[in-house]
């Protein structure tokens, strides 16, 4: 192998690229081989190149350690520094074709394929390039006469066991690896079938993929069980690679990678993801993963799927009286329990603290009726701790699908919603959820516990709704909207716990994180690369009249680095009763340079002052006037005054709730600069953001 450098950094190459670099070889020993170092993003520094490459450019091994545009032309150098860029911002293969003239000056036509290498993070460390000459055949028994000392090293190292095959599977050689693996000698493998070594079950597989490679086209197999000859399975990975000689088929290797341990690590990771630690119940993740699959089974057979959502009653004076480890092992007896009721129709997961969910599949309502009962009667007895008995019941909301929902959260939130009736009508019973359940939700303490909580789990995120210019059908500006999934309670409408943040200050904790996340997004999409948006954030009152707002605001525009402009802060009429307070605070808004809207213009306190006096940029129409216009003869009018005014005062005008097409004419005929509804898009989520090309340059 030949891997040479200048740089002392290049001396010595760690293990994972030196057998990165003995792979490649082995698969593409004609091809031209360059390993580049990706440095500081977007830097590229020779690694390493091959014979081939040294044969046919003017690359020498002393360029080694040197960066591309050192070493090749500045034309060839900008060419490869924007495919290596797009490789490693893509971490995909990519094969392009290109003329090259060589050092002897003969002009060829290359195929070239980058493959990326990755570090244990994930990210591209090397960019590998493998060059293919494609204007004449390569005189292959010179290069197999060259490389066969080469071969031979390469295979008797391998740190994985490579098995040469004659036509009929049998092994002729083996390398050191491959005995390692086996327990056998070479000699006790030489003459032995491939076959034999591996699990009945893999034998025809394995087959298979010999014939095809004895035609000439190599094959991988995963997770192929090998026997060792103490009896012990193996899980293995294998590739099969055609042994040519004269154009012909002359055997094949067998490289067979032990992953049995790496098999195992993500055996465990994967349990671990999807169970309760605690218990060994399905857990959350598990759940939401399991309901659609089922949903679907249920709704290609017409069968119909229950969720029960149990609550236990008064646990938590069992968890005061025994501590926290007490309570723990109360959890588990209850968990035994409840186990006795699955089978493959029913399944059971903890939903966290004392909650649990069974799935009840092809279960009618009768039969869930029962079900319900069943698990009541579970806690008829006493369970015991250190002598000790100790009583709970459980308050159990049930729903169903198709009849309550199609999602896993539609469903989830409903039985929960039941579950609150439970709990309010005298516990230790059960109830099917009912659509007068729809708009309850636990008290206004209950609730005002979950949303201090909501930020540090992770429960709130934010969606981006699109402003498009109706001039242009272009998208310049978004507007960020909070929203709460309660690991509970499921979806939490705005209108729900926006007021009682408002009534409890809770609304500047979230208004901050709100301020922050946006920023974090800016700043992921300008790193992108894509091109700078606006971003509205609705400012509650209470919020706008905080002296620590514009500092905030500015702490946050700085330490991620956005652009003043790319921030427009919402407020309402409401919160500009104070002229005083309101044009001193409008003021140093502005002179951050950010963008002020007033949102649901003519809804509140309506003042042609204000508009005069402050610095406003932006008015939002209401989509209570918006949604009658063309329809009412008022709203339109009204509608068309706000645009007249808005323009007279050289302000931009967005229009709320548009969902008609109607609605688009009408605004585009008032010369309304921009709108926002159903009708263009829902409010989405920044990855869908990113694939909808809404922020690509």
């Amino acid at each position: 192998m030949r891997l040479t450098d200048t740089n002392k950094d290049f001396h010595t190459e760690n293990e994972k690229l030196d057998s990165v670099i003995k792979e490649l070889i082995l698969d593409y020993i004609h091809d031209m081989i360059f390993i580049m170092k990706v440095e500081n993003g977007n830097q590229f520094r020779y690694a390493y190149i091959n014979e081939s490459a040294i044969h046919y450019t003017s690359i020498k091994n002393e360029d080694m350690g040197k960066l591309l545009e050192e070493v090749v032309s500045t034309d060839l150098a900008k060419e490869l520094q924007i495919r290596y860029t797009e490789l490693v911002h893509s971490g995909v293969s990519i094969t392009y074709q290109d003329e090259l003239e060589l050092s002897t000056g003969k002009q060829v036509v290359n195929e070239s394929i980058l493959t990326p290498i990755k570090n244990d993070l994930g990210e591209v460390e090397y960019v590998a390039s493998i060059t293919r000459d494609i204007t004449e055949a390569v005189n292959e028994k010179k290069m197999l006469l060259k490389a066969k000392e080469r071969y031979k090293s390469i295979i008797e190292h391998n740190l994985d066991a490579i098995f040469i095959l004659d036509s009929n599977g049998i092994i002729k050689e083996s390398n050191g690896a491959g005995c390692q693996l086996t327990g056998y000698s070479k000699k006790k493998l030489t003459n032995t079938s491939i076959y034999d070594l591996f699990h009945f079950q893999n034998k025809n597989a394995i087959k298979e993929s010999v014939r095809k490679t004895l035609v000439g086209t190599p094959t991988t197999l995963e997770y192929c069980l090998l026997r060792n000859s103490l009896g012990q399975e193996k899980i293995t990975h294998l590739k099969t690679v055609p042994i040519v000689i004269n154009e012909k088929c002359d055997g094949c290797y067998i490289i067979a990678k032990d992953v049995t341990e790496h098999h195992e690590q993500n055996e465990i990771i994967h349990y671990m993801a999807l169970h309760d630690q605690l218990t060994g119940l399905w857990n959350r993740k598990a759940l939401d993963d399991h309901i659609p699959l089922m949903i679907h089974n249920m709704e290609e057979h017409g069968k119909e799927l229950s969720v029960l959502y149990l609550d236990l009653d008064r646990f938590k004076f069992v968890n005061d009286t025994l501590g926290l480890k007490g309570g723990d092992r109360f959890l588990i007896k209850i968990t035994k329990r409840l186990i006795t009721l699955t089978n493959d129709e029913c399944l059971l997961y903890r939903q966290g603290g004392d909650e649990f969910i069974y799935l009840l599949k092809n279960s009618s309502f009768e039969e869930t009726k029962e079900k319900a009962k069943e698990i009541l009667n579970l806690f008829a007895e006493a369970f015991t701790i250190d002598g000790q008995e100790f009583y709970t019941s459980p308050s159990i909301g049930i729903s169903r699908y198709p009849a309550d929902g199609y999602d896993s959260n539609s469903l989830i939130q409903k039985a929960a919603q039941a579950l609150f009736e439970v709990k309010e009508k005298g516990r230790a019973h059960f109830r099917f959820y009912q659509t007068h359940m729809k708009s309850s939700f636990p008290n206004y303490i209950i609730m005002e516990s979950h949303l201090r909580k909501a930020i540090e789990k992770e429960e709130l995120y934010i969606h981006y709704q699109p402003q498009v210019n109706l001039s242009t059908g272009t998208i310049e500006s978004f507007e960020a909207l909070i929203r709460w999934n309660n690991r509970k309670f499921g979806f939490v409408s705005p209108a729900q716990f926006i007021p009682l943040a408002e009534e409890t200050g809770l609304i500047h904790q979230i208004g901050d994180w709100v301020l922050e996340q946006v920023c974090i997004q800016l700043q992921t999409w300008r790193q992108k690369g894509y091109r700078n948006v606006r971003v509205a954030i609705n400012i509650s009152p209470k919020q706008f009249l905080q002296e620590e707002l514009v500092d905030t605001i500015d702490y946050y525009l700085s330490s991620y680095n956005i652009p003043a402009s790319c921030i427009e802060i919402e407020i309402t009429e409401g919160a500009m009763q104070d002229t005083q307070q309101t044009l001193k605070m409008l003021k140093k808004l502005k002179k951050l340079g950010i963008f002020i809207s007033v949102d649901d213009f003519g809804t509140g306190y309506s003042s042609l002052n204000y508009l005069k006096r402050f610095p406003i940029d932006i008015l939002k129409i209401d989509q209570s006037f918006v949604r009658e216009i063309g329809l009412n003869q008022k709203d339109s009018a009204i509608t068309t005054t706000i645009i007249h005014l808005a323009h007279s005062l050289g302000l931009e005008v967005i229009a709320e709730g548009v969902e008609r097409e109607g609605q688009v004419h009408f605004l585009k005929e008032a010369n309304c600069q921009k709108a926002q509804g159903f009708y263009f898009s829902k409010p989405i989520c920044p990855r869908e953001v990113e694939e909808q090309q809404f922020v690509v340059m």
